[in-house]
């Protein structure tokens, strides 16, 4: 084994060229990890590549991070000179070990820049070093610079590779969303709880998607397998929770954003004096009502089997807390508070823990909105109208919440299950009396 630094020297450089060497070879490698080897025993490469996995034997590690880590902390202090090649391969290297160090993050940001980088092989680059540090805080907020940088309009040429290159724009965007969808799906599975992929999820919606509503509703209909196999993950319950409530805000926010679009002279008034628009704005709110409804009603259904399979977890509990508060809210004020559909986002799509309480204290009542003319919609009978002007219909029957609550109490042998049951009882007693 290498001992003096010439000789460290040497196998460095050789373990960094068949590192790169393996890229080359197979583009398509989709995973790294360490191989629990104390010592070299074979005259041979400590690095290996089956099929589309690379590993890197342990031993070699405490020479391979040291070395990469002071020659690029020399070249930074201008102590040594690099060319472009040899920083791509020292910083690659030095990230799939330790991908925390944010100087070489850094350095590849000003390669990027440059036009030497590629910005997509950085995708690719924090893809691999998630599948073995999946909470590394330093990938997520590199992997959401280097986005920034891709939907930019001079930067979109970057996403055309052979695969895609007859797509239009918008396909290779919504391509783009699906990959960082299944990217932040893969670490979510390998670590529990885990914050900063939930958190690149949301910041997903609202900056490439957009907050879309098909793009929300897919979310919501795709998670519900996940959250159902890690019903103690609370980033994953709060992520559909996320998603319900931006789903629930659009109607406010949309149609504030068209009444604010209007021409000068042309803009609607809150109390219209055409009967017909009247109608086709009574329809289109009866329509995003009606969703609601159907999509609380289900969500309840869901978070009621999960109880019952999977008693004991107080993540199931919290949730239907937040569901209950929801409907609650929707029934007293139809349009959502902007805020709700952005709480997640802190300048940098970070989940927000806050009760929805101390939020909502902060911000003034939804603009209403009863008076929006949308030509465009059919025409609706008075019986729709007058459905319309009613109370929303509760999905979650305060009768029936206790009677839940009570079958819980009664039939439950679980003591934690029973103990978070008897918590949600005085959590509505203590909701419903402010």
């Amino acid at each position: 084994m290498a001992e003096s630094p010439e000789e460290v020297a040497v196998l460095v450089q050789r373990v960094v060229k068949d590192i790169n060497n393996a890229f080359k070879r197979n583009p398509h490698i989709d995973e790294i990890g360490l191989i629990p080897c104390p010592e070299a025993r074979y005259n041979r490469s400590p690095v290996v590549l089956v099929e589309n996995k690379l590993g890197v034997e342990s031993w070699c590690v405490k020479f391979l991070l040291p070395y990469v880590h002071n020659k690029l902390l020399h070249y930074r202090q201008r102590k040594q000179w690099l060319n472009k090649e040899e920083l791509i391969d020292i910083t690659c290297t030095l990230l799939l070990l330790n991908p925390d160090f944010t100087t070489a993050w850094n350095v590849r940001k000003e390669l990027i820049l440059s036009g030497t980088l590629n910005p997509v092989k950085d995708l690719h680059l924090g893809k691999l070093a998630l599948t073995k540090f999946p909470k590394s805080p330093e990938i997520w907020i590199h992997r959401r610079w280097v986005l920034q940088q891709l939907i930019q309009e001079n930067s979109l040429p970057a996403l055309v590779t052979k695969e895609n290159l007859e797509m239009a724009p918008t396909e290779r965007m919504q391509q783009l969303v699906k990959e960082e969808m299944d990217v932040c799906c893969e670490a979510a599975g390998r670590y529990p709880s885990n914050y900063n992929a939930w958190s690149h999820r949301i910041w997903t919606l609202q900056h490439l998607a957009k907050l879309s509503t098909k793009i929300l509703l897919d979310e919501l209909s795709s998670t519900k397998h996940w959250v159902s196999m890690h019903v103690s993950d609370h980033s994953g319950f709060h992520y559909r929770q996320f998603l319900l409530k931006s789903l629930f805000g659009r109607t406010g926010t949309d149609c504030s954003g068209q009444m604010n679009n209007q021409p000068a002279g042309q803009q609607v008034t809150s109390l219209p004096k055409e009967e017909n628009s009247e109608e086709a704005e009574t329809g289109s709110m009866d329509e995003h009502q009606t969703d609601r409804s159907l999509l609380l009603k289900e969500e309840v259904e869901f978070c009621t089997d999960l109880i019952n399979s999977y008693p004991g977890h107080e993540t199931l509990w919290c949730h239907r807390r937040h569901i209950f508060y929801l409907q609650q809210h929707l029934k007293n004020k139809p349009s959502l508070p902007r805020i709700w559909s952005t709480t997640a986002d802190s300048g940098d799509g970070m989940l927000s823990n806050s009760h929805p309480d101390v939020a909502l204290s902060h911000v003034t009542q939804a603009m209403d909105v009863d008076g929006l003319i949308e030509s465009n919609k059919q025409s609706y009978t008075q019986e729709t109208k007058r459905l319309k002007r009613a109370p929303m219909q509760d999905t979650m029957n305060l009768e029936e919440e206790y009677r839940f609550i009570d079958d819980i109490l009664s039939m439950c042998r679980n003591v934690q299950q029973v103990r978070f049951a008897g918590a949600y009882r005085k959590w509505l007693v203590s909701f419903l009396g402010q």
